[in-house]
């Protein structure tokens, strides 16, 4: 006859099973999934970096522009103009020497917007020096944008935050490619995330703009997320949680005020093209006159900021990368024919201060010159068709999203960003009709990202560089 009691060893043997069952299948899971893991918890590091290094870079920045100007003013200087001239010319062209020296001299790599450079390394065929890098681009920025060119901090900002990507991968000694990669996108999400307190835009960016370099999977997508997160987390800890754009909530526009949306897109689609032509142009013409050599180079960018320090003085509408500003170009304060004029200005200091291989970004310079036409469209219309009851601040908040699209060709980014900045989720619509008007526009007159063009012209130039190292080594080789 069987005993209804089980053997007292029996059942501390299934106690044990029992018991050591979690820690196995935890084992199990750490074991099979250890890289994936430990990419998303550097990834949260990365966002801390990132965001520290931008939050620190916006202050900086800051606190250069608004000391420096009001010191000029307000010292014992102003009280001899041509004194107080001299010493604005002196302090923005030693701040733009220091600028351009550092990169030419540790990091030319560190010139530019340095987006290129991060989807290079994304792509395997640039190196990432973060040792290099973060501190040339950090403080020759902070020089270059001191000086007050029309120069962006986003660019700068996001380079930063991809170096500290692979900075972790080096410490951390992650073998793995795509985790390297991975982290490397998750660091330039946490960089725009800093640079613009916009999260989303900063996921989307790496997503959409950087689509042909970047791996699309779930562990990739959730380390960009939270390191984007995290980085938005430390900006706000530091900077609070106020737009970066101070403007009007407007309301959703009416209806039939819909087509000028998609006017103004059009336009912005044509302009974005030309655009880009004039950056590839500009860039190139400025290689020409320096010829890439140290003396020249500075020389160049000490000149430039030399006269940047008068403009900051008598016309700071046409300096600085412009954001501002944007509160006081939408508001209505100028008239058309000066909103044209200043609209010209900085296109041309856009172009000047970028091309010149100074270590700054062009998301900024952008967005203020999609507000400065998109407020000149707007007041235009409101006089044509006032009874619409639209808002000329209504078209600037489309011409930032409408020329972004149509330069960087990443729409969605755009109205995300937008959307964020300024805190004006009731244009969601028009933002919608006006970015897609641009991208389609720019793509039927055969127009390239801005970004994938700059990358272009680097490898084109590496490749050149590259042959000629070849072919003198083969004419030193004896016959």
């Amino acid at each position: 006859m069987t005993s209804s009691h089980s053997d007292p060893n029996e059942q501390v043997s299934v106690r044990v099973r029992v018991r050591h069952q979690p820690s196995k299948t935890v084992r199990r899971f750490m074991s099979s999934h250890k890289t994936p893991i430990q990419v998303l918890l550097l990834s949260a590091l990365v966002g801390v970096g990132a965001g520290l290094l931008g939050t620190l870079f916006e202050m900086g920045v800051s606190w250069i522009s608004s000391h420096r100007t009001d010191w000029l003013k307000t010292s014992i200087l102003s009280d001899f103009a041509p004194l107080m001239w001299i010493a604005a010319v002196a302090l923005s062209a030693i701040f733009a020497m220091f600028g351009y020296y550092l990169v030419h001299r540790f990091a030319p790599e560190a010139g530019g917007s340095g987006i290129p450079e991060i989807e290079g390394a994304m792509d395997g065929v640039r190196p990432v020096r973060w040792w290099r890098v973060l501190p040339v681009k950090f403080f020759g920025g902070l020089g270059a944008l001191g000086s007050g060119m029309v120069l962006g901090r986003e660019g700068p900002t996001v380079q930063m935050g991809g170096n500290v990507g692979q900075m972790m991968a080096d410490i951390f000694r992650l073998k793995d490619k795509e985790g390297v990669h991975t982290l490397l996108a998750s660091g330039a999400a946490g960089g725009l995330a800093a640079a613009f307190n916009a999260p989303l835009a900063g996921v989307m960016f790496v997503v959409e703009e950087m689509r042909p370099q970047f791996r699309y999977n779930l562990i990739s997508i959730k380390a960009v997320m939270i390191s984007a997160i995290v980085s938005n987390i430390v900006f706000r800890m530091l900077r609070g949680q106020d737009a970066v754009i101070t403007m009007p909530q407007f309301d959703a526009a009416p209806l039939g005020s819909l087509w000028l949306f998609l006017l103004l897109g059009l336009l912005f689609g044509l302009f974005g093209v030309c655009f880009n032509k004039l950056v590839i142009q500009t860039i190139e013409m400025f290689q020409r006159i320096h010829r890439n050599e140290r003396k020249r180079f500075v020389l160049t960018g000490a000149a430039i900021g030399a006269v940047f320090g008068l403009l900051l003085l008598y016309v700071p509408e046409i300096t600085s990368g412009g954001i501002i500003f944007i509160p006081e170009f939408s508001a209505g304060h100028y008239g058309l024919v000066a909103l044209l004029a200043i609209f010209a200005f900085r296109l041309l200091t856009t172009l000047i201060c970028f091309g010149s291989g100074a270590p700054g970004g062009i998301f900024a310079p952008m967005l203020a010159l999609g507000t400065l036409f998109g407020t000149f469209f707007g007041t235009a219309a409101c006089q044509l068709l006032p009874d619409l009851g639209i808002s000329p601040g209504m078209f600037a908040i489309a011409g930032m999203g409408a020329l972004f699209a149509a330069t960087v060709r990443a729409p969605i980014t755009g109205i995300l960003l937008v959307i964020e900045m300024t805190h004006n989720y009731d244009l969601m619509l028009p933002l919608l009709i006006t970015t897609l008007g641009a991208v389609m526009v720019a793509q039927m007159a055969g127009g390239k990202p801005i970004y994938s063009q700059l990358l272009q012209r680097t490898l084109d130039k590496q490749r050149a560089q590259q042959k000629s190292a070849e072919a003198e080594e083969e004419a030193q080789q004896p016959a």
